[in-house]
């Protein structure tokens, strides 16, 4: 077997929903099992809700839409929304940007990356929540703050998966580029990035939803808006039917957010298709 076809792209590795399962069950089908889940979830909820549970510490659906039609109707929520979708994708961008520029430059210098390796994995294992008082602290009570949360939450997750995908790429293939005297240009772009875009486009899938994480949680330390606000003010009044109604929507975004990277992966790749 040749070294590119053992190598071959990254997303070969990954494994793929059995064909027949794809087959049976549709994108249609599967939206309707999800929203039939998402019913019987929210009817046994309503149900339990004052019998099994005092409403009090888990409120019900009625409460929670109703909250969430009172914020809609006077658009108040709106302002909270585009706050912490800002803070998150601005956190994202410069974490997910300084994650693969550093996965690619220690993934590529063994030197620096025996260097650095010790100081990196000690950074990654700290608390990074823990760091929010220290960036209201330097950043002051603005969107920076939040954005820098988010960002610190994604940089390490993308920069491990950007790493051990160029670490995962065939050294015999490496070698036969370099034998056909391939600079180190197109060597990073020709073999390199094409083998572990996988291994980027999953980090920044589990990036995106930490770096949300980051900016609702930087609200709540410190802010006067945005949906981490949101939580905060309606635990301090009790508003059970408040918390899970900014629950709801954040979960909303994040499966949002979800689906415009899988799109932006997919586009990429029918772009790699056509330019092979």
């Amino acid at each position: 077997m040749s070294a590119a076809e053992r190598t071959g792209d990254v997303t070969s590795v990954l494994p793929e929903p059995a064909q027949d399962e794809r087959s049976e069950f549709g994108d249609s089908a599967m939206l309707g099992f999800q929203f039939l889940l998402a019913v019987v979830v929210l009817f046994m909820w309503q149900g339990a809700s004052g019998r099994l549970v005092d409403d009090f510490f888990v409120s019900n659906p009625i409460d929670v839409f109703r909250r969430l039609y009172t914020w809609t109707a006077n658009g108040s929520i709106f302002q909270h929304i585009a706050a912490t979708i800002y803070e998150t994708i601005a956190g994202f961008m410069i974490g997910a940007s300084m994650g693969v520029l550093l996965g690619i430059w220690l993934g590529m210098s063994r030197f620096y990356s025996r260097l650095l390796n010790p100081f990196l994995w000690a950074l990654n294992a700290l608390p990074k929540v823990a760091l929010a008082p220290l960036f209201v602290l330097w950043f002051g009570l603005g969107l920076e703050s939040k954005i820098a949360l988010a960002a610190i939450l994604t940089l390490f997750i993308v920069f491990i998966n950007t790493y051990q995908g160029i670490k995962d790429v065939d050294e015999d293939l490496l070698d036969t580029v370099r034998l056909m005297k391939a600079t180190r240009g197109q060597l990073l772009r020709k073999v390199i990035l094409p083998s572990s875009v996988a291994w980027i486009f999953t980090g920044f899938k589990v990036a995106l939803p930490n770096a949300l994480i980051g900016a609702v949680i930087g609200e709540m330390i410190a802010s006067s808006y945005g949906l981490g606000y949101l939580v905060q003010l309606s635990g301090a009044q009790f508003d059970t039917a408040g918390v899970f109604a900014v629950l709801f929507v954040i979960g909303i975004l994040a499966v949002i957010l979800n689906q415009l990277i899988e799109m932006a992966h997919s586009r990429l790749d029918h772009w790699r298709v056509l330019n092979r």
